[in-house]
């Protein structure tokens, strides 16, 4: 059958060699993928796969793939089709798969009955969640922002000094709290020897816009944003009068050395509080770690790491801003049975000698994906609305070139 298409017997050899050896390896408890994805993968470079598949069609001794061969087409082919297939990025940017249905609407959208006991389960929940939770919890998370617009404005009008900080502080934490019952949010925190100090900036994955109150509620932190208007904006005039939080207008978010400035000028004053940043700049879905921006990292200040993992079993506090709107989405938070998270304080890392900032950056976001239990993905958050880059296809293309023409050294020795 292959006499007619000779390139296609190699591939069909090499992938049933793979089919038998994982089935082999499997067997003997061995086999270890590297992800939770639907494709199990060997850690291996892209010259050892093509070196494979050349060997898999050919009797002859390719070890040194130094010319095209027309299989090596099979090796692009086939991890296009696995990206699409099971597409690590993406998929992070939506709900997260439960293994189980916890009786709320979102993890049971394609099949609404399952039998009678879970559908009178389910409606009693219903009039639980929506008639007795939501309203209370709303009264509270109306209370919580009432309290803070209004305290911050008085606390704003006291003379600078330790009893307007010790005041603001007190007020902070109270609200956050207030604004964390609202969510009947169940937290543990980890490891609080470690919590970030002043002049320090402390980073944490993101998830969800509640991770701030999530850590505010257990110590304060000075904001970090851009200049919002409406309800969001009289909250951020309000708080900046009672602590030193770092606002934005939108033209100055696009300036680079303007915004490192301002938090160079923030984190060596060790009186103010500690920067509360999350470098991958959108909400990832509770699974992995994606990218961090290297700007909070070229400070030179240091950096208290912070791993914040959520229990999807009780309420999804993922927020999709491409699918649900602010209210809509704290609506679904509210009417959840409650958030379980964990918190875990990392002791603070700084730059090492001759480590410029995205080194020090993958560090940090290493070592936050390891204690929580997250994917450690190299991939940029900006994905979820942007294309790939050029950069990252030029990539595979250098290093496919390489393995054929090989280095400059390499030629000039030849």
């Amino acid at each position: 059958m292959f006499d007619s298409c000779p390139h296609i017997e190699p591939i069909c050899c090499w992938a049933t060699l793979r089919i038998e050896r994982g089935a082999k390896e499997k067997n003997h408890h061995l086999y270890k993928p590297y992800s939770n994805a639907i494709i199990a993968k060997d850690p291996t470079s892209l010259e050892e796969e093509i070196k494979e598949i050349r060997r898999s069609g050919s009797n002859k001794d390719l070890d040194s793939a130094s010319e095209f061969e027309m299989s090596d087409i099979f090796y692009f082919a086939r991890r296009g089709v696995e990206s699409i297939m099971d597409d690590e990025v993406t998929k992070r940017f939506s709900a997260e798969e439960l293994e189980s249905w916890n009786l709320l609407t979102r993890s049971n959208n394609n099949f609404h009955y399952i039998s009678l006991r879970l559908t009178v389960l389910w409606g009693l929940g219903l009039v639980i969640r929506y008639g007795i939770l939501l309203p209370l919890r709303v009264t509270l998370a109306f209370t919580g922002v009432g309290l803070l617009v209004f305290l911050t404005s008085v606390i704003g009008r006291l003379p600078n000094g330790r009893l307007k900080n010790l005041l603001s502080e007190k007020v902070h934490l109270m609200c956050y709290r207030i604004c964390v019952r609202a969510l009947t949010a169940i937290i543990t925190y980890h490891d609080s020897e470690n919590k970030p100090k002043n002049g320090g900036i402390c980073v944490a994955n993101h998830t969800s816009p509640i991770d701030v109150i999530i850590l505010a509620s257990d110590g304060c932190y000075a904001m970090v944003g851009q200049i919002h208007g409406g309800l969001m904006g009289v909250i951020q005039r309000s708080m900046v009068k009672a602590c030193p939080h770092i606002w934005f207008e939108r033209s100055e978010v696009k300036d680079r050395h303007l915004v490192a400035k301002r938090l160079s000028d923030h984190v060596q004053d060790k009186s103010k509080l500690p920067i509360l940043i999350f470098p991958e700049g959108t909400c990832i879905n509770n699974t992995s770690v994606m990218m961090f921006k290297k700007g909070s990292f070229d400070i030179g200040a240091t950096v208290y790491p912070v791993a914040i993992k959520y229990d999807p079993r009780f309420g999804d506090a993922f927020w999709n801003s491409s699918k649900f709107g602010m209210v809509n989405y704290l609506l679904r938070m509210m009417s959840s049975w409650a958030i379980v998270c964990s918190v875990w304080y990392l002791p603070p890392m700084s730059r090492e000698d001759g480590e410029d900032a995205v080194q020090f950056a993958n560090r940090v976001k290493a070592a936050i994906a390891r204690k929580g239990g997250l994917v450690d993905l190299l991939w940029d958050g900006g994905l979820k609305r942007e294309k790939v880059k050029d950069t990252f296809k030029e990539e595979q293309q250098k290093l496919y070139s390489k393995m054929l023409v090989g280095t400059q050294e390499d030629r000039s020795r030849s």
